[in-house]
């Protein structure tokens, strides 16, 4: 059914390309992955999970005088989650991971719609968090303002499970998953810095009763700040502060910041960078008022380390963290780079029993080689050290344990038609 009605697109549109612009990218991405505490220390007893994950995703973009129409399929599966002879996948693994249309009312001002990636500078609080097979999408209604080098948007989403005859009860689960948002983001370029700013209202769905299932209300969760870059001669700096507040959840107050500096410098073919990252924290015997910041919706496995440790899924409501870090970028050859990251990972706010602060160190690195045309190739390998304050919060699981993630990836992303490209 799926692929009969996107050969029927594709048709449709094929036809019409005379008179619009008709575009179809493919995204196909398998990895293999080896993971021995990837996201949590590794248990004593256990065997290491070794697996292929593929994305397998179909992009067509039409545009035709002032309107833009998007829409995006994709298969997320795990090599072997399905029967070889059964009919159709098991694993409900096809989805639509876009839908939008753009329409613009002039020269500056535009409206987006539907199911869409919101990213924005550099995906901390808003990111299409690409590493995940799955992506991060929004179904939401954005208002768009463009002048020279100004961009404002404001954005709206209200989210139901399904067409109801009464009530707007939201019990939908997931990492805030919010019932209601809206957001106002400002951006301006000069010649050789920027600044942006967002403000963010989120409403997540009240419950109360016994079993904690009769609808009461909606509860908010701000978050204010802004992102920057500029250089200072031939260093280049990037950093930014956010500060949330509001409610962290039905009855608990929220006041929590993120603040962030990185300064990159390139002699030559190598870059070199220091950084670091202050995320508050709620000390773990508690307090009146929960400090823990959360960055919400962004890209955060690219942040705080590859094995995805922090905010990644986890650390919500937790103590926080300091992460300091020195990163460089090889040039080796003209196709291939490596990556080398090295992070030393602290609480932000006290841990029990007076255990000192020190989460534990993270090494990653990352060699990538471009094989040919829309295609290339990604091996990773990471390694945590990880200290006794790392075994306090992740739930006391010996932190003496070997604890590294390797993986390999091969990402093929043709244009297979472009009405714009002579054929």
């Amino acid at each position: 059914m799926y692929t009969k009605t996107i050969l029927c697109i594709f048709l449709c549109l094929s036809l019409s390309s005379a008179f619009a612009q008709f575009k179809v990218d493919a995204d196909i991405r398998p990895r293999f992955e080896y993971r021995h505490g990837f996201g949590n220390l590794f248990p004593d007893n256990a065997d290491p999970a070794t697996f292929v994950v593929q994305r397998t995703r179909l992009n067509i973009n039409y545009k035709v005088e002032k309107l833009t129409v998007m829409m995006s399929f994709q298969d997320v599966s795990t090599w072997g989650d399905t029967k070889q002879i059964d009919p159709t996948d098991s694993n409900n693994s096809f989805s639509i991971f876009q839908g939008w249309m753009h329409y613009e009312f002039d020269e500056n001002w535009s409206t987006k719609l539907g199911r869409q990636v919101i990213s924005y500078d550099n995906q901390r609080i808003f990111g299409g968090l690409d590493w995940a097979m799955q992506g991060r999408f929004h179904d939401a209604a954005l208002i768009q303002y463009k002048k020279g080098n100004l961009i404002a948007d404001l954005g709206f989403a209200f989210s139901q499970e399904n067409q109801r005859q009464i009530g707007t009860d939201f019990s939908l689960s997931g990492a805030f998953t919010y019932k209601a948002m809206q957001y106002a983001y400002l951006k301006k370029n000069w010649d050789k810095l920027s600044a942006s700013f967002l403000v963010l209202n989120t409403g997540f769905q009240k419950f109360t009763g016994e079993d904690n299932d009769i609808p009461d209300g909606v509860f908010y969760r701000q978050t204010a700040g802004s992102y920057f870059t500029f250089p200072i001669d031939a260093v280049k700096l990037n950093g930014s502060a956010y500060y949330q507040f509001g409610k962290a959840n039905a009855s608990t107050n929220l006041a929590a910041y993120q603040v962030a500096l990185e300064a990159n410098y390139k002699p030559g073919k190598t870059l070199f960078g220091l950084g670091f990252e202050l995320l508050s924290g709620t000390d773990q015997d508690g307090d009146s008022k929960n400090k823990s910041f959360f960055p919400l919706y962004g890209t955060n496995h690219k942040f705080n380390g590859f094995m995805d440790y922090f905010y990644v899924g986890n650390h919500a409501n937790n103590v926080g963290l300091n992460d300091v870090y020195a990163k460089a970028i090889f040039k080796l050859g003209k196709t291939s780079s490596l990556l080398s990251k090295v992070h030393y990972f602290s609480a932000n706010a006290d841990l029990n029993n007076n255990v000192d602060a020190y989460l534990g160190t993270e090494i990653d690195l990352v060699y990538s080689k471009s094989l040919m045309k829309d295609v290339s190739l990604n091996i990773g390998y990471s390694h945590l050290f990880a200290s006794e304050g790392m075994s306090s919060i992740k739930n006391g699981i010996r932190n003496s344990n070997t604890n590294n993630w390797a993986w390999v990836q091969l990402k093929v992303t043709p244009t297979l038609f472009n009405s714009a490209t002579k054929q």
